[in-house]
């Protein structure tokens, strides 16, 4: 379903969700007080316009309550990201995200009204570091404090060709697969007796350290 999103703050963070939201076909405005950048974006969104996020009444101009989602993506300017978030808030937006650069930032982002506050360049630091301290974790996504979702590649033998109710998944690693991913087929919800073969990609939901110890136990000899 199509949607429409207001992105203020037009840095990296903003010109990649602009890019990915643009390609899947929805509505973007685009708002930065940098003309430069906004003239670049002008081929890139349905509309790109300068002005000020801290000037509740250009915010009004834009009727920045209409739009489905407004994400506040204000860079290291911590005041201008808070005022701009709070102004977008009082304008009846429906559903704002935030950036936080600190967990102190992020706190007080909730607290003035964002449904939701991001980490982007913390959350990609510890999936990178996830991934380069592991053999077989290709992405990891945190859920919430304690859940993840993981894709894990299955190089070791011992589980290769054997269905999912013989290896136990529930019970020895209390995870769930939502999905298999066999060279170019992709199992979705897979069965009890779908095997797993060696390079397989499993999609696993759980917790956190249960996933880590999935990943132990498929590095073991």
């Amino acid at each position: 379903m199509k949607q429409s999103f207001a992105v203020i703050g037009l840095g990296r963070f903003g010109l990649s969700l602009c890019q990915s939201l643009t390609a899947s076909g929805q509505d973007v405005l685009a708002v930065d007080n940098n003309e430069e950048l906004v003239e670049s974006y002008k081929e890139i969104v349905t509309q790109a316009v300068i002005a000020d996020a801290q000037d509740e009444e250009a915010m009004r101009d834009l009727d920045i309550g209409s739009f489905d989602h407004v994400i506040v993506a204000v860079g290291q300017n911590i005041q201008a990201s808070m005022l701009a978030t709070l102004i977008v808030k009082e304008l009846g937006a429906k559903h704002i995200i935030a950036k936080a650069e600190t967990a102190m930032h992020g706190k007080a982002l909730s607290k003035i009204g964002a449904d939701e506050v991001v980490f982007p360049e913390r959350d990609m630091g510890q999936r990178l570091a996830r991934r380069l301290l592991s053999h077989n974790i290709l992405n990891f996504l945190s859920i919430s404090d304690e859940y993840t979702l993981a894709e894990v590649q299955v190089q070791n033998p011992k589980f290769s060709g054997k269905t999912l109710a013989e290896l136990d998944f529930r019970r020895h690693y209390r995870l769930t697969i939502v999905a298999i991913k066999h060279g170019k087929k992709v199992i979705i919800s897979p069965g009890a007796h779908t095997v797993i073969d060696l390079g397989d990609t499993l999609s696993v939901v759980g917790e956190t350290m249960d996933v880590e110890y999935l990943d132990k136990k498929l590095s073991e000899d």
